[in-house]
Parts: C-alpha cells; sequence; structure tokens
C-alpha cells in the first residue's frame, strides 16, 4: 500500500524531541490506545510498546485491552489485518506506516491461490484437499482457507494444524512458506521425495504433472521468508568450529538443511524461551532475524549470543515503521484524526475469523487430548 511522505516537521525533529512527544502523546491517550511491538522491531520502537511477541500473540494481547479504542500495531500489514479481524468492533487498528508489508505474504495472491484451487479440482477430488495457510498471509487468503473448510496455522501450531487437516482429507495445500510446511512436515515422518511436492504458481499445475499431483500429501507453496532464508549450513558449521559447544536454534521457515543442522528450532516464542532458560555461561547460535537476537543477547548477559549470520539481517519492512512513523499517527489521534486505518472488509473478515477460529479449536481439543 502507499504510504505518503511524512510531513517535514517530523522528519527534521530530533530523537530526543521524537521520544518526548511520543510519550506526550501516549499519556493523552491513556487507556484508549494499546500499542503492539512486534519482536524483529527496532528497539527505539519497542520501549513504546505495551505488549511484545509474534504477530498472533500480540492480536491475543489486544484483546486483553477492550477498553483501547485505538490498537497500533507496529508490525506488517498482515498483523494489522489480523488484529483487525480480532478485535471488539469498537476497536479502530492502525498501522503507523502502510508500506510496511511482507515480502513472504506477497508471494501468494488471491488470484494465484484461486487458480491453484482450480487446477487442483481438475486434476483430483478437490473436495479431499484442505487448505491450510500460514498466520503471515493476507485476510483474503484466510478467508479463502475459511470458506474451504480449512484452517490457519503458526509456526508453533503447524503440525496440530496438519494433522487435524489431513484427519479431514487426503492432500493439504499449504501457504505462503514452503519451508515451514516441509520441516513441520518432515518432523511428522512425511518424506520429501514421495509425499510432497513444490507449487509454483508461475506454472501450470504449480510445474508437476497430473499424476505427481494426484500422489502427494503435501503441496507446498513456493514461497519463502527473505530473512530466514539467509541462513546456511555454512553458518551453523562456522559457529561449531569457533564454538565446539555452541547451541545452535533456528526458525522453521529456515531450510531444511539448516534445520537439520541445528540443535533444535521452533518459533519465535519458542526460541526465546529455550535461549533464556539456558544455563549461565551456555552459548548459542541463532537464526532468526537480528533486532530479536540483539534483544536476547542484552537481556540475557551471562550467555554468548549471537545470530548466525555475520551480515545484519534485519527485516526490511519492519523496520519501516520508524518512531517518526508513529508519532506521526498518535498525535493525529490526539488531533482526534485516525490516520492508516486498517479495516477488512466484513465478508473476508467473517471467513478469516472462522479459519482463526478452527485454529484455536484444534489446538485447544489437541493440548486436552494430551492432558
Amino acid at each position: 500500500m502507499y504510504q505518503p511522505p511524512l510531513p517535514a516537521e517530523y522528519v527534521s525533529l530530533s530523537e530526543s524531541e521524537t521520544h518526548e512527544r511520543i510519550q506526550a502523546a501516549r499519556q493523552a491517550l491513556g487507556s484508549r490506545l494499546v500499542v503492539l511491538g512486534h519482536h524483529y522491531q527496532r528497539d527505539d520502537i519497542i520501549r513504546y510498546a505495551d505488549y511484545r511477541g509474534d504477530s498472533y500473540k500480540l492480536c491475543q494481547d489486544a484483546r486483553a485491552r477492550p477498553e483501547a479504542d485505538y490498537i497500533v500495531f507496529c508490525g506488517v500489514h498482515f498483523m494489522a489485518e489480523s488484529a483487525d479481524i480480532l478485535s471488539e468492533a469498537h476497536q479502530i487498528v492502525i498501522l503507523p506506516n502502510l508500506s510496511a508489508g511482507c515480502s513472504m505474504a506477497d508471494m501468494a495472491n488471491t488470484f494465484q491461490v484461486r487458480q491453484a484451487w482450480r487446477q487442483l479440482g481438475e486434476t483430483t477430488d478437490i473436495a479431499r484437499v484442505v487448505p491450510v495457510t500460514y498466520m503471515n498471509s493476507a485476510a483474503a487468503l484466510k478467508a479463502f482457507v475459511g470458506e474451504r473448510g480449512g484452517a490457519v496455522c503458526t509456526s508453533s501450531n503447524a503440525s496440530k494444524v496438519l494433522s487435524w487437516a489431513l484427519g479431514r482429507g487426503d492432500k493439504v495445500l499449504f501457504f505462503p512458506d514452503q519451508h515451514l510446511g516441509r520441516n513441520t512436515a518432515v518432523r511428522m515422518g512425511f518424506d520429501v521425495e514421495r509425499d510432497m511436492l513444490v507449487w509454483d504458481p508461475a506454472l501450470p499445475l504449480g510445474g508437476n504433472s497430473p499424476e505427481r499431483v494426484r500422489e502427494a500429501t503435501i503441496l507446498l507453496w513456493k514461497g519463502h521468508c527473505s530473512v530466514h532464508m539467509r541462513f546456511t549450513l555454512e553458518q551453523i558449521q562456522l559457529a561449531r568450529k569457533v564454538h565446539p559447544d555452541i547451541h545452535v536454534v533456528v526458525h522453521p521457515e529456515c531450510t531444511k538443511d539448516v534445520v537439520d543442522a541445528a540443535d533444535s528450532f521452533g518459533s519465535t516464542e519458542f526460541i526465546i524461551k529455550t535461549v533464556s532458560a539456558g544455563a549461565p555461561g551456555s552459548k548459542w547460535a541463532i537464526g532468526t532475524e537480528v533486532n530479536l537476537v540483539k534483544r536476547l543477547a542484552d537481556e540475557n548477559p551471562d550467555k554468548l549470543i549471537f545470530c548466525l549470520d555475520p551480515i545484519t539481517c534485519p527485516c526490511s519492512t519492519m523496520y519501516r515503521i520508524h518512531p517518526s512513523f508513529l508519532l506521526w499517527a498518535l498525535e493525529n489521534l490526539v488531533a482526534g484524526r485516525v490516520v492508516n486505518r486498517i479495516e477488512v472488509p466484513p465478508q473476508t473478515k467473517g471467513h478469516a475469523l472462522r479459519a482463526l477460529q478452527r485454529m484455536v479449536a484444534i489446538t485447544e481439543e489437541q493440548v486436552a487430548a494430551t492432558a
């Protein structure tokens, strides 16, 4: 989405002036405001967040503040959409910079997914195909999934949602991140060559033969996270050479060879909990976004913590939420103006909410079953 340039007044402010005015705006808005900060945000945004977490956790946090009229989401576009879907009717969701998107989410759009669904229907029994979309997707795709009996998943509950989906059908169309789908399915016992295929939306039948489509169980959309693709097997090998007692933990959006070579892998929240619980003096090489890694290092000074990638690897689109944009959004609210509202159309919201509610029900049912 297009973000107009900020008024010159905001661009020319010093860091201290920006800070003072943000604090003043927050105080003026009081309990009517809740600010959400994604883990990948820079520290000079996180300092203003009432809650910090991954995208779904932040939406849950916002639900705990029903008195707030304004939810300012310091994240990316699909996260703000999810907050709007899950928030109360009176709450207004704001994204400080409309250009803060997600390259992974953009790798699957409604036209492409509908086209893939049509081709699958011409090739196999579409009634036995269950669509699953990662949280990192547009509201329209969550709605597509919800309307067709599928569900959303996160990086922490992907195996539960995949198990549920395969209890309802013979195949899963998983989008937009192929690596989360592949790494999850492998840990569930599926074979990469036999059970999975990659669906390239630019090619007829995703670049596969009709026979291969009918044989495969997990259909993986050709999408990826540009940050997590930076981590390599060579980086892990070097970390182990320099620090033989290193613990390597990576995100499941990394490629399979990286996940296989790591000591453990999991969601952002998993990485934070695992490293924070590590023994004093332990050493950790982490394969995820650098702002989170640096924050973990600062908060755990008794451990050696560093990012696997020696070159800084921030999420470039997340980085577009600059304090100047946050200040601009907040001061407009103080003046009674809403800027950069993210509002999902009612029909889309209804179907998307259904897919999210299925995810919650799946997770809660499986937790109860193992209790």
